[in-house]
């Protein structure tokens, strides 16, 4: 995985590198049971329990981000680019930053934030 940094005009350091899904998760997700038909089983099946043991659901990529995507990281906010450009790790960084303009931002996970007494006493009075 690729990986560079760098400062934009507005004297934000960025560090960026690129994300490319595992092929099962390139998946469409349009179709998910891919049998042609299904037959049952003749004899009784003897298991106590399914097989699989995985609880966690499979993500499914669609569109231009299931080939990847540059993800732009600060200390301000996140964002991610599709399709990745092809000469991300080699050019300038007036073009990265070019490239990080238009990436989307990305929604920032929810924080909560707890204060000491002592600090929202000061805060209040």
């Amino acid at each position: 995985m690729p990986y560079r940094t760098f400062v934009d005009t507005a004297a934000i350091e960025w560090q960026v590198w690129d994300v490319v899904p595992r092929l099962s998760e390139r998946r469409s997700g349009e179709v998910s049971d891919r049998r042609v038909e299904v037959v049952p089983i003749s004899f009784a099946d003897r298991r106590a329990k399914p097989r699989r043991v995985t609880q966690a659901r499979k993500a499914f990529l669609r569109g231009t981000y299931a080939q990847g995507w540059l993800c732009f990281d600060s200390s301000r906010e996140k964002r991610r680019l599709t399709p990745i450009p092809g000469d991300w790790t080699t050019c300038s960084e007036e073009l990265l930053e070019v490239y990080s303009r238009h990436a989307k931002p990305v929604a920032a996970p929810y924080r909560s934030f707890s204060f000491s007494d002592d600090e929202s006493m000061a805060e209040a009075g």
